[in-house]
């Protein structure tokens, strides 16, 4: 039974996580696009789902902007976050919740 929760739990928390990395692929494109005027913010729809996804992304992204310094107006910060992100799913989240199962005394999934 726990072993269960345990493992819908991870289901959540990777797929969390997997999330944030397709949001911030979005959020790049989208601003490629309008930087290069391809879209334009005038047009409502494309201004709500900027607005959208910068409200999503900027808040991760503000602590890597206050440490990476701006180069040729080039922002890299979404690519530090997303290598952030697929490292902590790839290298931290499988030992904690192996951890977990053990703690709880439940056999580890693979």
């Amino acid at each position: 039974m726990i072993d269960g929760v345990i493992e819908f739990v991870r289901f959540i928390v990777d797929n969390l996580l997997t999330l944030i990395i397709w949001i911030v692929i979005a959020y790049a494109i989208m601003s490629w696009l309008i930087g290069f005027q391809v879209i334009n913010l005038r047009n409502p729809t494309v201004s709500r789902i900027a607005r959208t996804l910068e409200a999503i992304v900027n808040p991760l992204l503000s602590p890597f902007r206050r440490i990476l310094p701006s180069m040729a107006g080039l922002d890299f910060s979404p690519v530090i976050l997303m290598i952030v992100v697929i490292g902590v799913q790839r290298y931290l989240v499988p030992p904690f919740f192996a951890w977990l199962h053990m703690l709880v005394g439940a056999p580890v999934a693979v």
